[in-house]
């Protein structure tokens, strides 16, 4: 196993990835002869970081020291002990980074999936993507120290529900199998890139906890690092992109670059995914620089952006009250109090929330869709359910925002 230490002299820098061929076999008879036929694979080694120094140049540390305050700037906007604030980036960037993956799913079908109606597959995961999420900040922000089992919490909320049953077996459970990105669907044949093997894992998560721990190394180089060889180490059978980018966020929570928001730094990565995958390529190569910058120019545009969300965020609980009114006690004025809070409704907790009868809470329902304050997203006349049409429409709106910006800088 490689364990250089990289000079700091040589700037973006880490030691390259080692090609190394392993035997192979197919457990399963499929595919193609080339597939049942395989014998042999060349795996990618990462080297070991726990002890690595990546050395900057002066625009590289001016990039990363700005891209820091604009984080530390948003994170300032949001301000302490907004539960909703934080809730809302949680799931900006829990569904922008599930659309990576291809999983796609509109506000709506979200709204249907957090309330546990029927919604398609991509909405349920987005939903388990943003409670794995939130309970590993929460988890990494009281402890300060990110460990190898918040991870496997993390994949274990991530995937314990999720449609295919293979998948699930193995929620929270480090691969005891060679995987690999791309190519074949039966076997590593043609693959972009094979990650190391299962007997290698353990002791790279390990030295991976150490890098991520460490508090003398450059905040965005250590997330970019830490993003990156989690990806060269795959270690879980499905999920690893998701958690794999839940693992900046850790990292800035730990650093207490963040403490009351999330930053959702998925949106510019699924912006630019070209170059992002072009950039993790570069990790593996040695060369952090692409993969820093990337990750630079999103965190800020995704902090930037975020401040115009929460200010207009905190606006709006005043602007309802002013268009619908509703007098004070009344069941339309109290579900105007609890909307920011509950951004998505169902008939029983209109009742309850309103503090009235029923038919009260009907009535009140029935103002706010007059008023285009709520969005009724079933279709249904029975389990119905509201989301609050600002908030929806506005995270949606920070997400086409960031990705705007990110492309601006790229053509």
């Amino acid at each position: 196993m490689i364990n250089d230490v990289q000079s700091p002299s040589d700037p973006g820098r880490i030691p390259p990835h080692h090609a190394e061929v392993r035997p192979w076999r197919q457990k399963a008879r499929a595919g193609t002869r080339a597939d049942r036929m395989m014998d042999a694979v060349t795996t990618q080694i990462p080297p070991q970081i726990a002890a690595s120094t990546v050395g900057l140049s002066a625009e590289m540390a001016a990039q990363g020291e700005e891209a820091v305050q604009r984080i530390a700037r948003a994170d300032g906007a949001a301000g302490p002990g907004s539960s909703a604030l934080a809730r809302f980036m949680i799931r900006s960037e829990s569904v922008a980074s599930s659309r990576i993956e291809h999983l796609e799913a509109s506000g709506e079908d979200l709204a249907r999936a957090i309330a546990g109606s029927r919604a398609n597959a991509s909405a349920l995961s987005m939903v388990a993507a943003s409670r794995s999420l939130q309970d590993l900040l929460r988890t990494v922000g009281a402890d300060r120290v990110i460990t190898l089992e918040n991870l496997r919490t993390a994949h274990r909320r991530l995937m314990e529900n999720d449609e295919h049953l293979g998948d699930r077996q193995w929620a929270g459970t480090v691969r005891e199998d060679q995987n690999w990105i791309g190519g074949s669907a039966f076997s590593p044949r043609d693959a972009l890139f094979v990650p190391p093997p299962p007997g290698l894992v353990k002791g790279l998560l390990e030295d991976l906890e150490e890098f991520v721990n460490r508090d003398d190394v450059p905040l965005l180089v250590q997330a970019t690092v830490a993003h990156a060889q989690f990806e060269s180490i795959h270690p879980f059978t499905d999920g690893n992109g998701r958690i794999g980018r839940a693992l900046i966020g850790a990292v800035l929570q730990r650093r207490g670059a963040t403490s009351n928001a999330a930053v959702p730094v998925a949106s510019g990565l699924y912006a630019v995914r070209d170059q992002y995958f072009a950039a993790l390529g570069s990790y593996r190569e040695g060369d952090v620089g692409p993969l820093f910058d990337v990750l630079c120019r999103t965190a800020s545009a995704a902090a930037d952006e975020s401040v115009t969300s929460f200010v207009r965020l905190r606006a709006m609980p005043e602007l309802w009250r002013e268009e619908a009114g509703g007098r004070r006690g009344s069941a339309t004025s109290h579900l105007l109090d609890a909307l920011f809070e509950h951004p998505t409704l169902t008939a029983e907790e209109a009742v309850e929330l309103s503090g009235g009868s029923t038919s009260a809470a009907y009535t009140a329902l029935e103002r706010l869709e007059t008023f285009e304050i709520l969005r009724e997203v079933t279709g249904r006349k029975r389990d119905r359910i509201w989301v609050v049409a600002d908030v929806v429409d506005e995270l949606e709106d920070l997400d086409r925002r960031i990705r705007a910006r990110m492309h601006r800088r790229t053509v």
